[in-house]
């Protein structure tokens, strides 16, 4: 591996890293800082729904403006969180198939809202898991469809790469550090 080559490889791993700490941000700080979630004297309120399109059957026949709103930021924002992960993987665990891949996405999916509904944060919803499965596939169907274009692995690990670092790692350091984390 050349000089290059290991530069790309290390900002890769920088913006994968950074992609992480706002996933735990996100699935975990959003809603209750560290220093609660530790806290004896919080009170769990805890919500499950077990019952597939449930959330998003009430979401869609909702009347009211802000139940809208806040419904497509919801589906919307459940999917585009784990569309880099779908990305990221093939890139990270080279030779995958597709369905390990989603597999992958599914098990981290899962994990994220049984570990919510076990401490009491948000609500673990198998809606969440079912939308981050489908943001999880659209990354991995982008992967594919940049290796179809480009037709050479080491330049789609390289435009990923300058992507990630021009626009990923901008809009991570937003959501990082810009919007009020709750320490």
């Amino acid at each position: 591996m050349n000089t290059r080559e290991r530069v790309i490889q290390v900002f890769l791993y920088v913006v994968f890293i950074c992609y992480l700490f706002l996933l735990i941000k996100i699935f975990f700080l959003s809603r209750v800082s560290i220093s609660e979630l530790f806290n004896s004297h919080r009170t769990l309120v805890r919500s499950i729904n077990l019952i597939p399109f449930d959330s998003i059957g009430e979401y869609l026949s909702g009347s009211t403006a802000n139940l809208k709103r806040f419904a497509f930021g919801n589906v919307v924002g459940n999917i585009v969180i784990l569309i880099p992960l779908g990305v990221y993987l093939p890139l990270l665990k080279s030779n995958t198939r597709v369905i390990i891949n989603l597999l992958f996405i599914f098990i981290v999916s899962l994990f994220v809202e049984i570990i919510q509904g076990l401490l009491g944060i948000g609500i673990a919803d198998i809606d969440d898991v079912i939308l981050n499965c489908l943001g999880g596939w659209i990354g991995i169907l982008g992967y594919n469809s940049l290796l179809f274009i480009l037709r050479d692995e080491k330049k789609v690990y390289t435009a990923i790469t300058v992507l990630s670092v021009i626009v990923g790692l901008p809009i991570i350091y937003y959501f990082l550090f810009m919007i009020r984390m709750r320490f």
